[in-house]
């Protein structure tokens, strides 16, 4: 039995939307493979959510043209979760790279690049579950003294990476953060110096206190530099002289690892000094919500996952409220 005419157009127009987009990937038309990528760029707002699916979609096309594949389809994004299990990354880069996949689909069929019935079926691939909860890293108090005090602070560059250091440590900064900071952040709320009008992750806004020995570190190395305005941490030469406008989120990583490695914890990452902060914060006697205050997370589940937070039903704080019962 014949197929009505209506749905062959149908058929056909779908596959040369196939066509454009595999012929796209497989041929390396970089301009209109840009501009696509731009769109699902353009579709997020987070800058390292942003900066993540940029990876994660170069890495796919990189993959794509490796070797022969029947097309940008299910079976082929399928191929592609599995590549991504057999190199052993986590849950959590699985997911986050399938999800950028799933934009291109979506953005492809939009613009008329994509069949529909193709892009639904690449967006029904299952992505990895998240099993358990991530423990992470973290410094204890000594640890966190020694990488704070491993700078050269003889020098403009020590003085920069201990300062960097600091609002790490004591403010509970992100490395995109740090490099956004500017002299405007700094201003003093309540009689203590804060970092204020801080713009997180997914555009949250929040004030950061500022503690006394992290203001000393900022105070030293601005004097030494002699920056006064624009942003805070900037490039220096081997001469010592400051050589640009703002710091690379990059630098942070990378001056980072160096210190990480004098002080014997190779593979220390920026934000495992954030996770640092709330467990040295909760150390202390911190509040729960106002170290979920302090780093900007939506919910307080968020913090306790950072901080290991366990109910504690042998010491439970309502225990505390004594209150008398007439009997």
């Amino acid at each position: 039995m014949s197929r009505p005419r209506g749905n062959v157009r149908l058929d056909d127009n779908a596959e040369q939307q196939d066509a454009k987009m595999n012929e796209m990937i497989v041929l390396g038309k970089i301009a209109r493979w840009e501009k696509v990528k731009a769109l699902v760029l353009d579709s997020v707002s987070s800058p390292i959510t942003k900066r993540v699916y940029n990876m994660a979609l170069n890495e796919f096309m990189v993959w794509f043209q490796q070797a022969p594949r029947p097309g940008f389809t299910k079976a082929t994004v399928h191929a592609w979760r599995v590549s991504l299990e057999e190199r052993g990354l986590g849950s959590s880069s699985i997911i986050i790279r399938m999800s950028a996949i799933r934009k291109l689909a979506a953005e492809a069929a939009d613009n008329g690049l994509l069949g529909a019935e193709l892009a639904a079926g690449i967006r029904r691939v299952k992505s990895m579950k998240s099993v358990g909860i991530r423990v992470g890293n973290w410094l204890s108090q000594r640890q966190a003294q020694a990488l704070l005090s491993a700078p050269d602070i003889t020098t403009v560059t020590g003085l920069r990476d201990r300062a960097i250091l600091g609002v790490l440590l004591g403010c509970g900064l992100r490395r995109s953060e740090v490099a956004a900071l500017t002299f405007a952040h700094i201003q003093q709320r309540d009689g203590r110096w804060c970092i204020v009008d801080l713009v997180g992750k997914h555009g949250r806004v929040r004030t950061a206190p500022m503690p006394t020995w992290v203001k000393v570190t900022l105070e030293a190395w601005t004097s030494a530099s002699c920056v006064a305005q624009g942003h805070v941490f900037r490039p220096v030469n081997r001469s010592g002289c400051v050589t640009g406008e703002r710091l690379g989120e990059k630098i942070v990583w990378q001056l980072l690892k160096q210190y990480a490695v004098e002080i014997g914890t190779p593979g220390l990452a920026p934000h495992d000094l954030r996770r640092t902060c709330a467990k040295l914060c909760r150390a202390a006697g911190g509040e729960l919500e106002q170290i979920q205050l302090l780093l900007g997370h939506a919910s307080v589940q968020t913090t306790e996952r950072y901080l290991g937070t366990r109910q504690d039903l042998v010491h439970a704080p309502n225990d505390a409220i004594r209150l008398k019962v007439a009997v």
